[in-house]
C-alpha cells in the first residue's frame, strides 16, 4: 500500500467534526419539532367532559330509512323559447316514490355500465 492509500484510508478528523455537527443538528431538530408540538397542544381547547358528550335522543337511536327516491323533472321548454342555461336550473331535489319495489338489473345485464361480464344466470 502506498502512503497516498493510506492516508485516504485513514479518518480525517474534520470528516469526524462534521458528522458530530450532522448529528447533533438532527437532534436539536427533533427536539424542536417536540417542542413545538407541545406548545400546539397547550393552546387547543381542552377535551370536553362527560356531561358535554353527546347523548341519545329521547325516542331512542335513530335507525336508517330505506325508500326508493325519484328526481323532480327537468323543466321543458318550449320550441320558440331559448333553452335554460345550468345556473337557471336550481338543484333538482328528489322525493319519495309511490313504488315500494327496489329496482333490479334485468336478466342478463352486466350489472354494471359498460362492465362487459356475464351478469346474472
Amino acid at each position: 500500500m502506498s502512503t497516498a492509500t493510506m492516508q485516504l484510508a485513514a479518518a480525517s478528523g474534520l470528516l469526524s467534526i462534521v458528522l458530530f455537527v450532522v448529528a447533533v443538528t438532527v437532534v436539536a431538530i427533533l427536539a424542536g419539532g417536540f417542542w413545538l408540538g407541545y406548545r400546539i397542544k397547550l393552546n387547543e381547547s381542552p377535551r370536553p367532559r362527560p356531561d358535554e358528550q353527546p347523548h341519545l335522543p329521547p325516542e331512542g337511536p335513530v335507525h336508517e330509512v330505506q325508500e326508493n327516491r325519484e328526481p323532480d323533472e327537468v323543466p321543458q321548454i318550449s320550441k320558440d323559447g331559448r333553452p335554460l342555461t345550468p345556473y337557471e336550473l336550481t338543484n333538482m331535489q328528489t322525493r319519495s316514490s309511490s313504488s315500494k319495489d327496489r329496482p333490479r338489473w334485468g336478466r342478463g345485464s352486466s350489472g354494471s355500465f359498460g362492465g362487459g361480464g356475464l351478469g346474472a344466470h
